[in-house]
Parts: C-alpha cells; structure tokens; sequence
C-alpha cells in the first residue's frame, strides 16, 4: 500500500510535466527538479492526484531525453538524485502521485550495454539489442534488411562495422531498439524499476510499450513495408507494433515487480485496436491500468501514420466523435482508457481542435478541457493546457529543436523538394516543438519566470498575456475552469465511471453526450464551432427537468454562481449554444 493511502486511478487526474520546458531554477536555460518543486503548490491548487514526468534520466538527449543511458542516473542539466528525492518528498506531503516515464523499448546508444553490444558479435551484450545481415543488391552493393523508415525519417537500419551487421532502430539511430526476446534483458528492466519503485515511486508511463514485441515472421524474417509512394523507403512504423509476446512480457513484468508494488500503469501504444486494448487492460486479466491509444490523434492527417502527421486535412467533429465512442463502448465494464488531447509528442489542443483567436481562445480552452474530462477514463492534462496556451509559429526552421521536426524539414525541403513555405505551415501545425516552449509562469519577472538565463527553446510570443499568474488572478481562466471541472468529477463518480451514449453523433459541430451511473443521468453538450447553433435533442432527454451544473461561458455560468447550491434550471427543449460553449447537466 502506498503511503499516500488507496488510490483508485479511475478517479484520478493526471498531470504531465515536460520537465525541460516546465521551471529553471538555476538559471542555465533549462527546465530542472527543483524548479518543479518550486511550481508543486500550483499544482496542488489545480487539483491534480497525479504528475507523469517526462524522462530525467541522463541522457545525451538526442531526443530529448528519450534517448537513455543510464537508467539509474539523473541528467545533470536537472539536477542531482537529491534533487529528484525533494521533488518527490514534496509531492507526496501534498498528496501528489509520481509516475516516472519507463522507456525500455530503445535505450541510448551511448547507453553502457550498447557500447559493449556493438563491439563484437560474442560479447554478451550484443543480444540485448536487434541486428540483422544486410541483404546484397542486384548491383552487388549491400543494403539495409528491410525498406522500413524509422519514426524520424531515414531508414532504421544502422551499419556497425565491428560487427557486419544491421542494428534496428524504429526512431533516432541514436536510439537502438532493445532484444526483449532476450530474458537477461528483460531480468535488467525489471531491476530498474526496481530500483525506482523502492525510491517511492508510484508508477510508470511506458513508452511505446507495445513495441516490444515485434510482429516478424515465426522464423525471424522481415518482409518488406507495403510499397504506398515512390523511392526505397516504406513507412515502418506498423512493422515494429503489436507482436506476439506483448502479453506475455508484460505479464511477466506485472507478476516480477508490479504486483509487489502499489503502482499506476499506463501503457503507450500506437497502433493499438480496441480488441488489444481490452487485452492489455482488462481489470482481471490485463497487464496494465490504462492505455494511451492513438486512434483520435490521426484523425487530421491524410492516412495516418501511411500518409503521415504532415499531411494535414481539417478534422471532422463526427469522425472524432465516432473514435472516441468506440473506444468508449469497448472498454466500459472491460478496460480503461487514458484521455488527452496533448502531449510532449502533440501540437496544443486549443489549437488543433479549437479556436486560438483572440475571441475564442479561452472558450474554445475550456470547451476542450470539459468535453475530454466528461469521458469514461482517466484524464490527462499537459502542462500549459490548464492556461490555454497555443502552437508558436516560428518564422523559420532555424527555430526549430526537435529532431522530428528537423529531420522532417531536411527530407521535404532539401531531399523531395518540396515548397518551403508549405512545409513551414506543417510544423506550425503539427511540430512537437509546439507543445515545448517553456511554461510562462510570471510577465513580470525575466523570461516570463521560467528562467533568469536563455531558454533552451524560445517563449511564446504571447507569453505577456497568457501566463500563470494572469490565470491564477482571473476567476473566469482556463485555469480556474479545470479546478471546478477536476472537483467535479472528483466528487461525482458519475462523471468518471458513468455509461456513455453518444447523442447527434452525425451533427457536424455539437457533441452532446449523455453519462449514466447509478441512477445518475447527466448530459455534456459542446458547441464546436464559432456560431450560435440551436440544440437539437431528442424528446426522450428534453422532457425532464435538468440543472446546469457548470459551463464555460461567464454568461451563462454567472447565472449559476449566484445561486446558493451551485445548479439553476436549464430548459433543454430551447437550449441554443453560444459558440464554443459547453455545459455539463444533470437530468431529473
């Protein structure tokens, strides 16, 4: 049992810090641990039960820190374990929950296990990671094993000469994918959560964990990637995802160290269906408590991860409606879901799904918050969501940190050709660089406060008006609407536990959706769009009585605020929502 006391993950909120963006307190222009503990009250006074921190592991942060090698250190430029132990400390004297991120699908390759691995072909860590012989061309000249493209563009074949083969690596070839068919390998991950657990540590964030597993033929050949566009290199991705022993590793993890621990899982899975969501989670025979899936984040690309994040098309409310109720069907009563709309790895949602103008942006803010968290499942908040932050359109590649981004520039502009001013338009849309710009905490301090130094990635030109401070000071925030929105859920399990039916599943900007729960019949109503749109419902819902309990325009919930009990009659047969509205009411 946790020292914190029993914790049920299906009520709790969860917070992800982006550790090198989120507070600088030593001034080198990069976020670090003590600048987290140094923001924890503002977290405490949101609300949240939970902090996913990304990795802060050293790292020569190839890949911003998702590049590991040593999964038993601290990066110096956040600190010292010490540092890590106060953070810590200090979450849980406010009753915070810490899940570390947990990324052993690839380590680094400076990572002491690859230097050894890559030395010799009998050195005995030279299984712990993937290799392959490279296949001889009609032209006589060696290739890589297969035509797959790595995450990050390139091949993810790597020549080592030492050795004469192919390493594999589904992202950076700074990033070499590790043997899980290898049980020593397995024996050393389980030991380093070992390691954290004992720390204090409450759980782990698994990055790509559905990787670790590879879907190859029985005798270990690799096909070939379907051919879906010109030149030699095929989109991978889906090569590496879903393997057979997925399963079993991961019950094999859950019974070596997590069923000795008091922890929260949560498995990222791209590529992941309903069916294996249900296997991964399923609250008798899963693995894990909830899953990261990816289905809703490829609905405003052409083709997903065929056609690719950069190939951008505007969303469809009814598809996003139809993805998000399908998970919702599969899992309810059988698995748990993880719910977010943003990421380090995702663009900001009031951009993305919202409107980020100056007239809707905080409509649109809160608009997302209340329609995410009235799902069944876990949510998740990314740091600067609360404040309703937006992308940053940097004016050149110059800009740019992230290696995706770059890597993606380097190949459309300088490889394919292609129009300079287009691709700009797509890393303004879909950059993770947009999710990253450093946390403005205070205008009034240098660097918007985030650091007394030069930050590591430029702030938000906006930084002035969209900041904590004003957040925290302006009852009618971003902020202050996810406080009410968190305690509300908080106090009614209806909210996090309830059935969901999806009512004007085919209307193309309201989202109405009813949640029922022991006898508890609430509706969440969103207007996703910037004009007025009359409600149709059904009579079957309009014939009751309803209350409001909370929305997101001032003018409505004014209203509301000044009654006592915090409810006022709201007639639904009329309802006409304001653009960007949303509402959560319960019905008699």
């Amino acid at each position: 049992m946790s020292a914190l006391g029993s914790f049920d993950h299906r009520r709790a909120v969860v917070y992800q810090i982006y550790p090198r963006s989120f507070c600088d307190a030593n001034g080198d222009g990069v976020g670090d641990l003590r600048g987290i503990t140094s923001k924890l009250d503002h977290l405490q006074a949101l609300g949240v039960d939970v902090v996913w921190l990304s990795p802060v592991y050293a790292s020569p942060q190839d890949d911003n820190g998702y590049d590991i090698s040593d999964y038993r250190a601290i990066a110096p430029e956040f600190g010292t374990m010490a540092d890590f132990d106060e953070m810590l400390a200090q979450m849980h004297a406010r009753g915070i929950r810490l899940v570390m991120d947990l990324v052993v699908n690839h380590s680094s390759d400076e990572h002491r296990w690859f230097t050894e691995a890559r030395k010799s072909r009998d050195n005995p860590f030279h299984d712990y990671y993937l290799w392959r012989e490279p296949r001889i061309g009609d032209d006589g000249e060696r290739q890589p094993p297969t035509n797959w493209e790595a995450a990050f563009n390139g091949s993810v074949w790597e020549w080592n000469e030492a050795t004469g083969e192919y390493y594999l690596h589904m992202f950076s070839r700074k990033q070499p994918d590790l043997n899980w068919e290898n049980p020593r390998l397995r024996a050393e991950v389980y030991d380093v959560m070992r390691f954290w657990l004992d720390k204090g540590v409450d759980g782990f964030r698994m990055d790509v964990i559905n990787m670790i597993s590879k879907p190859w033929n029985p005798d270990g050949s690799l096909p070939d990637a379907p051919v879906v566009r010109d030149g030699f290199l095929q989109p991978g991705f889906a090569m590496s995802c879903n393997g057979p022993r997925l399963t079993e590793f991961l019950r094999e993890m859950r019974r070596e160290v997590l069923d000795h621990y008091d922890t929260i899982t949560v498995g990222e899975a791209p590529l992941a269906t309903v069916a294996e969501g249900v296997a991964l989670t399923h609250p008798d025979t899963g693995a894990l408590d909830m899953l990261f899936q990816f289905e809703h984040m490829d609905l405003d690309s052409i083709g997903g991860h065929v056609g690719g994040k950069w190939a951008l098309k505007p969303l469809d409310l009814r598809d996003l409606k139809r993805t998000m109720q399908r998970w919702q069907d599969a899992l309810d009563g059988r698995g748990w879901n993880s719910l977010y709309l943003s990421n380090h790895d995702q663009p900001r949602p009031v951009s993305r799904f919202g409107d980020d103008g100056p007239a809707h942006r905080v409509a649109s803010a809160k608009l997302l918050g209340t329609w995410l968290h009235s799902h069944q499942g876990t949510p998740y908040i990314y740091q600067g969501e609360e404040l309703g932050m937006r992308n940053v359109a940097f004016p050149s590649i110059d800009h740019y940190q992230d290696i995706e981004s770059r890597n993606h520039w380097r190949t459309a502009v300088q490889e394919r050709g292609e129009d300079p001013a287009t691709v700009l338009r797509s890393l303004h849309a879909k950059s993770r660089d947009n999710a990253r710009t450093p946390i403005p905490w205070d205008p009034a301090q240098p660097n918007a406060g985030f650091s007394t130094g030069t930050p590591w990635l430029a702030l938000h030109p906006d930084s002035p008006e969209v900041n904590a401070a004003r957040a925290v000071a302006d009852p009618d925030s971003v902020f202050h609407h996810y406080r009410r929105l968190i305690r509300l859920r908080r106090e009614h399990p209806v909210l996090a536990l309830g059935h969901s039916r999806q009512w004007l599943a085919e209307h193309p900007a309201l989202s109405a959706m009813e949640r029922v729960w022991e006898g508890e019949r609430w509706l969440v109503v969103c207007n996703f769009s910037g004009q007025a749109q009359p409600v149709p419902l059904p009579t079957a819902l309009t014939g009751a009585p309803a209350e409001l309990l909370l929305g997101n325009r001032p003018e409505r919930r004014g209203r509301v605020d000044e009654r006592q009990h915090g409810a006022a009659a709201i007639d639904l047969a009329t309802l006409v929502c304001a653009p960007w509205e949303a509402l959560i009411v319960r019905m008699g």
